[in-house]
């Protein structure tokens, strides 16, 4: 992926000496243009379209967001209940993600939604224990944990 970006920039800035403009707005024909030749040659390239991948990103930052929203409104109707009536707890949750970078993410991603927290991952990095304000179904928030983040991970990572 990065060996694509740079020769994409190559490409970007070779077009620009072409053109005899140095703006933006030709370097960015010329960004365009590189990706589309870098499409049309992709078998010749030893890795995937690096575009793919960037979607994939995109992807994953708009599923935070969305979970970043919808856990503030749950955190909203939680407060301003008259009568408090949730269930914290703490529960493992297995993944299947391998890189310290995979792992640090998710614990990250779940930190950063409200009402969740990552609390530690165990010895053999194949459980992350996570505390959270209101566990009414334990499997029901591990399958969403691992259908939501983990998958998006996975996506991008693989």
């Amino acid at each position: 992926m990065p060996f694509q970006i740079v020769l994409n920039i190559i490409i970007a800035v070779m077009w620009m000496f072409l053109s005899e403009s140095y703006s933006f707005s030709t370097f960015f024909v010329g960004f365009l243009l590189g990706m589309a030749l870098l499409f049309v040659f992709q078998r010749f390239i030893p890795d995937s379209f690096y575009m793919i991948r960037v979607w994939k990103v995109i992807k994953l930052i708009l599923l935070f967001v969305r979970e970043l929203v919808l856990a503030n409104v749950d955190i909203v109707k939680l407060v301003y209940k008259p009568k408090l009536d949730i269930q914290p707890g703490i529960f493992a949750l297995p993944i299947e993600l391998k890189s310290n970078w995979e792992i640090t993410l998710l614990a990250n991603l779940i930190t950063l939604t409200p009402g969740t927290l990552s609390i530690a991952v165990s010895e053999d990095h194949r459980t992350i224990f996570v505390h959270a304000m209101d566990v009414p179904d334990v499997e029901e928030s591990i399958n969403e944990i691992k259908d939501t983040f983990e998958k998006a991970i996975m996506e991008v990572t693989r």
